[in-house]
C-alpha cells in the first residue's frame, strides 16, 4: 500500500487533488480488494479509510438503487469512519453527495451535507458538480433547478475559479437529454450554444483569471468551454483553450453531439486553420 499511503499523505489537505487522486485510484481498485485489505490492517488510517469509501461508492452505483441498497450503507459507515479519524477531510462528504444523487432524494441529508462541505471548502468544484448532477432532472432535480443553483453559484463565486463552468454543465446535459427525447427534430444544427451568455460569463469568470497552476479536473472544464465556444462557431477565440488542453479530450461533453474524439480533432483542426489565428 506505500504507493497509495505516500501518494495521499504528500497530498495533504489540497481537497482538490485529494478527491481526484482518490477517485481514481477508486476506479482502479473497485473489483480488486486492496482498499479494503488496506483499511482493515489500518483501521486508524484516514487515507485508507477515504479510499475504501471510494471503493465502496462505485460499487453501490454499479450495483444500482436496489441491488446496491446495502453496499451503499456500506460506503456511507466508512465516510463517518473517515470523519471520526480526520473531521476536517472533504473527501469523504464529496462520497456522500454521490451516494445521495444515486440512490436517495433525500433533501435534508444533502442540504447537511452540503452545509459541512461549505464549512470546509466553501468553493469545492467536485462538491459543486455532485450537487448540480443530483438536480438535473434524470436525478432528484424539477425542470430548470439545476440551471438555477448553477448560475446563483457561478455568479457567486471569486473570480478565477472553474465554478463559472457549471451553467455549461447543466446547458450540455439539457442538450443530451432533449437530443435523447426526440432524435429526429434535435441535433447538432439545432443546439444551445450559439448566442449563448453563459460562455461569456465563463471566460469573464474563469478562464481570464485561472490559477497559473491548472486544478485536478482542469481538463474536464477547459473540454466544456472549448466545446461551447466550437458549438458557438468562436473558433478564433478558442485557441487558446485547446492550445491548454493539448491532446487531452474529454468523452463529455463532445459525446453528446457525436463521435467525441473526431468532433474534438475537427473543432481543434478549425481553431488552428491559419484565416482564424491571423484574426486573433
Amino acid at each position: 500500500m506505500e504507493g497509495p499511503r505516500d501518494l495521499l499523505a504528500a497530498t495533504g489537505s489540497d481537497w482538490d487533488r485529494r478527491i481526484f487522486r482518490l477517485q481514481v485510484l477508486a476506479e482502479a481498485g473497485a473489483r480488486l480488494r486492496f482498499a479494503d485489505t488496506w483499511a482493515k490492517a489500518e483501521p486508524r488510517s484516514s487515507h485508507a479509510l477515504a479510499l475504501l469509501a471510494n471503493v465502496q461508492a462505485l460499487r453501490a452505483m454499479v450495483a444500482g438503487r436496489d441491488a446496491g441498497w446495502s453496499l451503499m450503507e456500506e460506503a456511507w459507515a466508512t465516510c463517518h469512519a473517515a470523519l471520526d479519524v480526520w473531521p476536517h477531510d472533504v473527501a469523504p462528504l464529496v462520497v456522500m453527495l454521490a451516494l445521495l444523487r444515486t440512490h436517495t432524494p433525500d433533501r435534508a441529508t444533502l442540504q447537511q451535507v452540503w452545509a459541512e462541505i461549505k464549512q470546509r471548502d466553501p468553493w469545492n468544484r467536485e462538491a459543486h458538480h455532485e450537487v448540480v448532477t443530483y438536480l438535473f432532472p434524470r436525478y432528484h432535480g424539477e425542470a430548470g433547478e439545476a440551471m438555477w443553483w448553477a448560475e446563483e453559484q457561478a455568479s457567486a463565486a471569486p473570480r478565477g475559479l472553474p465554478i463559472a463552468v457549471l451553467p455549461l454543465v447543466v446547458i450540455a446535459e439539457d442538450h443530451r437529454s432533449r437530443q435523447e427525447r426526440d432524435q429526429t427534430a434535435y441535433g447538432l444544427t439545432i443546439h444551445p450554444w450559439i448566442d449563448c451568455p453563459q460562455i461569456d460569463h465563463v471566460l469573464e469568470r474563469w478562464w481570464r483569471y485561472r490559477a497559473p497552476r491548472p486544478h485536478a479536473c482542469f481538463a474536464d472544464d477547459a473540454n466544456y468551454l472549448a466545446h461551447a465556444l466550437s458549438f458557438a462557431t468562436r473558433h478564433s477565440e478558442v485557441l487558446d483553450v485547446f492550445d491548454a488542453i493539448g491532446p487531452y479530450a474529454t468523452k463529455v461533453p463532445w459525446s453528446y453531439c457525436g463521435q467525441a474524439g473526431e468532433l474534438f480533432a475537427r473543432h481543434r483542426a478549425w481553431a488552428y486553420s491559419p484565416p482564424r489565428r491571423r484574426h486573433r
